[in-house]
Order: structure tokens, then C-alpha cells, then sequence
């Protein structure tokens, strides 16, 4: 158990740290402080890996320290998010049970049904309401903001994660792959 933890905390320095670095350096600016972020893809990576708690962590603890380099304050409206798409998706960790190195069509059907649900939730619903709450930000704003994010981070991570996804799972050794000589 406390080799988990141990885990599970190091993982989260080494995907916050990337979700800052991606996030600062590699995003495509669509609409009022929205962008495609391809974070959100190394987020899902560590969530499916290491679970909800890495997932949370990585995103929350990730998109508070990349507002804090970008020079306009902490959102809090919308660190939370982040954090509840890795939570979300790291769900999936012994469903999709990606270190047998294997991943079949139905473990990517529910890893993106999973993913969307998740970022329809966290950046059309909750982003918004916490925009309107903390920051008394206009509704129409805030709630297009949220679907914009939604959907380019489904798809970011629809497609980018779903790869990532791919190429972690072929390095892992698949069951009853290795043969006594």
C-alpha cells in the first residue's frame, strides 16, 4: 500500500509539472482566455495509470500553477474543473486496465464516453457556475467559455489521449507474452 502512495504522489509532481510546462508553452488560443490545451492529454494519461486521486491532483494542482505563471491570477472557477476531469477519467483505471498492454475497441469507446461526460460537467457546468458565483462574470460569457473548453478538450483528449493511451499501452508487457526457452 505505501508503495501506492509513494506512486501516486510522485506521479502527481511529474504530471502537474507537465501540465504546467504543456499548458504555459503548447496551447491555440479559440475564444476569451480559451484555448485548446493539450494538457488535458498528459492529464488523462496519468489519470488512467494512476488513478482518480493522481488525475485530481495533476489537473488541480497543475492549472493553479500555471495561472499563477501566466501573470492574471488564479481562477479558482476553473482549477476545480481541471481537477474533476482527472478525477473523472481516472475512474477508469481498473476498468481499462492498461498495464496488461492491452486496450480493445470497447476500453476506448468507455475511456472517451467517460472523458466527454466528464469535461461537459467540469467546463460546462461547473466552470461557469463558479465563474458566475466568485467572479460575477456574465452568464452568456461564461457559459459559451465552458462549452468551447468542453468540446476542444473532449477532442484534445479524444484524440491525443486516446494515442498516448495507445502508445503506453505497447509498452507494457501483455499477459502470457513471455515464453520459457
Amino acid at each position: 500500500m505505501k508503495n501506492n502512495s509513494i506512486k501516486t504522489v510522485v506521479a502527481t509532481g511529474i504530471g502537474a509539472a507537465l501540465f504546467v510546462i504543456i499548458g504555459l508553452f503548447v496551447n491555440i488560443p479559440v475564444f476569451s482566455n480559451t484555448s485548446i490545451s493539450l494538457q488535458y492529454a498528459v492529464q488523462a494519461l496519468f489519470a488512467v495509470i494512476f488513478g482518480p486521486v493522481a488525475g485530481f491532483f495533476v489537473g488541480f494542482i497543475g492549472h493553479m500553477i500555471k495561472d499563477m505563471f501566466s501573470g492574471y491570477g488564479v481562477w479558482w472557477s476553473w482549477v476545480l474543473p481541471s481537477g474533476l476531469v482527472g478525477l473523472g477519467i481516472g475512474l477508469l483505471k481498473n476498468k481499462l486496465q492498461i498495464e496488461k498492454g492491452k486496450l480493445s475497441t470497447n476500453d476506448y469507446v468507455w475511456f472517451n464516453l467517460v472523458q466527454i461526460v466528464t469535461n461537459f460537467i467540469a467546463w460546462g457546468l461547473i466552470a461557469p457556475l463558479g465563474d458566475i458565483v466568485i467572479y460575477s462574470e456574465p452568464a452568456k460569457k461564461v457559459f459559451t467559455q465552458g462549452v468551447i473548453a468542453a468540446t476542444s478538450n473532449a477532442l484534445t483528449i479524444g484524440i491525443a489521449g486516446s494515442i498516448l493511451l495507445a502508445v503506453y499501452a505497447k509498452t507494457r508487457t501483455q499477459s502470457g507474452s513471455l515464453s520459457k526457452d
